[in-house]
């Protein structure tokens, strides 16, 4: 295997002599102080596709993978950082910190082939690592994926499975999307009704929200709080972090299904109101009460046990603030709080809760309509509505994740054709998402450094399995994990071509996986929905707007942020 295949593509790579380290029946590894996870991580996946034994060994004898931390990575590369020397005798990685040592790892194995991949060894396979030195560490802290699990399900086998699959294109976020209108996925144990009412939703519509198709079966699931702590647990040993949202005061139908209580009672009769079976933006939102305040607390001190990410997002986007104009009760509620009306409620909302986090060690993040109004301090601003919004969040002082929809929204059409299932948006082709580059133009090296990273959304609305999702992700979370990555040049200036010809390896890597992505040449029969309608949208994706209003400027002192729709402009 070349090293010039592997993906994300490192930051410096090197010949080492004319002869490389092939790996057989004696080979062990060696680890030391830090590596015992990489080395478990390495003995379960490279025994099961190799069939190895790789034992414990002393790291002087030869025939050996040598894992360290190594405190001059750490200096030269940072934490995920890693430096990866084979010999002849040895496979040496060093990383920067554990981390750094597992994504070095996963190069060591992308290096050994596809069949790296396998859980089971094929016959005949020679195990070679070619001479190479490779010094790599991540432009962004921040690399993440968005799975939304409210509009379908996806169980807990499945997040596994993706866990792994981030895991290997060293991405080391994962955002649950884990309640909307359309379903409320986690347990939460003072409010049972949230899943086993919110859980359920009758029927399902089938494509975008204009079809006139409909599954006419109960959809629907949750994660236990075991669950989500085997979750957590999973993707921490792959040094991953799990994001959880839970989106208020918006998309809140699923919530107000199961507690009638929460919603705005003297304009709608909630009681009559159900867990949505359609797609887009429910006109149903939380009441501006202090018993909604404390319902909400109770949610997130469980929340907040179950998952040690220090970021919680909360969603704050797409409120319509008719049911509020409706409302006596929140009229009279924004007069109270001195608002200048009841608009502003949705960013009362978030100001409390940003506090409340904020008290609790924890930073609040939300998507990038919070900019209209107040932010609270040191919130991370996740910008889905394009560059032009981080742009402007980091200059009013900021920290963002850039994941525009314009870009990076992995429910978007990956080409013009007519046999793209349930084509939604626009065209994203791989050689798209290849070209994103996270960093709004014209930012200062100074406001740069408020981006923390980015990710990529996949809103679920059209995808009813788990091979829908597959087609949508894949393969161009290879080409945004690059993104995230690589120090690549100038979007215009990257070499497609020579991306394109390292995918014709990765294709091996995720036939070994398992995964149902998108031929280059286009859907396979099966992965095709004829005569199920989407919603395309003609001609280039539009230049993203300057927000509306001008940006609040961010409170300081601000504490330390950590790293770690079918209808446009609508965020799902």
């Amino acid at each position: 295997m070349e090293v010039a295949d592997v993906i994300p593509a490192p930051v410096a790579t090197a010949e080492n002599g004319p002869r490389g380290f092939t790996l057989g029946e004696g080979t062990g590894i060696a680890a030391g102080n830090g590596a015992s996870g990489t080395e478990r991580s390495l003995r379960a996946t490279l025994g099961a596709a190799t069939g190895l034994p790789l034992p414990p060994a002393d790291p002087d004898r030869p025939d050996t993978v040598r894992l360290t931390v190594d405190p001059a990575v750490t200096a030269r590369l940072g934490p995920e950082g890693y430096r990866l020397t084979v010999t002849p005798t040895h496979a040496d990685l060093r990383g920067g910190g554990p981390a750094g040592l597992f994504w070095g790892a996963q190069t060591l194995r992308q290096l050994l082939g596809p069949d790296a991949f396998r859980r089971a060894p094929l016959p005949g396979r020679t195990w070679h690592l070619p001479p190479v030195r490779i010094e790599d560490t991540p432009r962004f802290a921040w690399r993440g994926l968005l799975l939304d699990v409210a509009r379908h399900f996806t169980p807990k086998e499945g997040v596994l499975r993706l866990l792994d699959l981030l895991a290997a294109h060293k991405l080391n976020v994962l955002h649950l999307h884990l309640t909307d209108d359309q379903g409320w996925r986690i347990e939460i144990r003072r409010h049972p009704q949230l899943t086993a009412t919110g859980s359920w939703r009758a029927r399902t519509k089938f494509g975008h929200r204009a079809s006139p198709l409909w599954e006419h079966k109960p959809h629907g699931g949750h994660y236990t709080r075991d669950d989500i702590r085997e979750i957590v647990s999973y993707a921490a040993e792959r040094h991953i972090t799990v994001v959880p949202e839970i989106d208020l005061p918006g998309h809140s139908q699923a919530a107000i299904a199961a507690y009638p209580e929460l919603g705005n009672r003297d304009a709608v009769d909630t009681a009559a109101l159900t867990v949505r079976d359609d797609w887009g933006i429910s006109p149903h939102v939380l009441a501006p009460t202090e018993a909604v305040l404390r319902f909400y607390e109770g949610v997130l001190e469980e929340v907040l046990e179950l998952f040690p990410s220090p970021v919680v997002h909360l969603g704050g986007d797409e409120c319509p603030a008719d049911e509020w104009r409706a409302s006596a009760l929140a009229r009279a509620r924004a007069r109270e709080l001195g608002l200048a009306d009841v608009d502003a409620l949705r960013s009362w909302f978030t100001g409390h809760f940003g506090a409340w986090l904020a008290a609790r060690g924890r930073v609040l993040a939300g998507w990038d309509e919070i900019l209209d109004g107040p932010v609270p301090d040191g919130a991370v601003v996740s910008c889905w509505r394009g560059h032009a919004a981080g742009a402007a969040a980091v200059r009013a002082g900021h920290d963002v994740v850039m994941c525009p929809e314009q870009h990076v929204y992995l429910d978007h059409r990956q080409a013009p054709g007519a046999d793209e299932p349930v084509p939604v948006g626009y065209v994203r082709t791989l050689e798209d998402v290849y070209r994103f580059d996270p960093v709004p133009p014209g930012l200062t090296p100074a406001e740069t450094r408020r981006v923390l990273g980015t990710q990529a959304n996949v809103w679920t609305e059209t995808m009813e399995d788990a091979g829908r999702v597959d087609y949508q992700v894949f393969p161009r979370l290879a080409a945004f994990a690059e993104a995230a990555w690589s120090p690549l040049p100038p979007p215009a200036e990257r070499d497609f071509a020579d991306f394109e010809r390292r995918m014709a390896t990765h294709y091996r890597r995720l036939d070994a996986l398992g995964v149902a992505y998108r031929p280059p040449a286009g859907p396979r029969p099966w992965q095709r929905r004829p005569g199920v309608p989407g919603k395309p949208f003609p001609g280039p994706v539009p230049v993203s707007p300057a927000p509306p209003h001008p940006v609040p400027a961010a409170r300081p002192p601000a504490p330390a942020t950590p790293a770690g729709s079918n209808d446009l402009p609508t965020n799902t």
